[in-house]
Parts: structure tokens; sequence; C-alpha cells
């Protein structure tokens, strides 16, 4: 099964209070699974790669086989298809917990967008941290 998933992760100060989201969808758009998570006091990097993880986790599960991971974070995109090193020590685990989910799944590509082009995403993660502030 082809799939896109559409990660995002954010912190409100950084670090700060962090919250993870991702949407699994199939290749003609239906949405298999939605989720967002407040993960207490992260960096935005960190968020970033808590979603990511969540995601290729459950695509894992759902026996996707061919995956776009769609992302608003350059910095992620570019460690996922190796044009960056990843040199901070508090990502390098996530970045290889990450690595390990996608060699899982046959073939996945990572595409950076801007925001706006990951709005529900982005919204989930925002009202992950709405609910955790109340």
């Amino acid at each position: 099964m082809k799939a896109k998933l559409y990660t995002d992760g954010g912190s409100r100060g950084n670090p700060g209070p962090a919250a993870y989201a991702y949407v699994l969808e199939t290749e003609d758009g239906a949405v298999l699974d939605a989720r967002s998570e407040a993960i207490g006091v992260a960096t935005n990097n960190v968020a970033e790669y808590r979603g990511l993880v969540a995601g290729l986790e459950r695509a894992v599960e759902a026996g996707v086989d061919e995956l776009e991971v769609v992302s608003d974070s350059e910095l992620l995109v570019k460690q996922m298809r190796g044009e960056y090193r990843v040199r901070n020590r508090g990502l390098h685990p996530l970045f290889l917990q990450a690595s390990r989910l996608a060699r899982q799944i046959q073939r996945v590509t990572y595409t950076a967008v801007r925001r706006e082009h990951n709005e529900l995403a982005d919204r989930l993660v925002n009202e992950a941290l709405n609910r955790a502030a109340s």
C-alpha cells in the first residue's frame, strides 16, 4: 500500500511545552490515522522527530510499503535524506529510531514543504499544545 505521512512538531519556547502530530493518508487521500500528543518540555526539533517516529510506527503497523513523508522541518527532511549530519546529541537517538522504522518500509521519500502545505498536522500540534496548557 502507498501512503503519505504528514508530520509536525512544535514547542512554545525552545525548549518549552511541546507536542507532535501526524496524519497518515492513503494514496487517494483517505485518512488512515491522525494523532497529536503533548510531550512535555522539549525543543521544536525533538518534537518534529517525535512526530516522525510516531507516524513511521503507525505506517509500519498499517503495512505501508511505499511512503512519502511530508514535513515543514527542512532540518528533519535533510537529515533523514542524509544531506545533513545529525550533530545534536538529543536528536541522534530519535534519528536512529526513525531510520530503523523507515528501513521496515520498502520505499520512503522525504519532502519538505512550507507550513501552509502541512495544515492539518500543524493544526493538530497546536490543539495538543492548547489542551496541555489548559
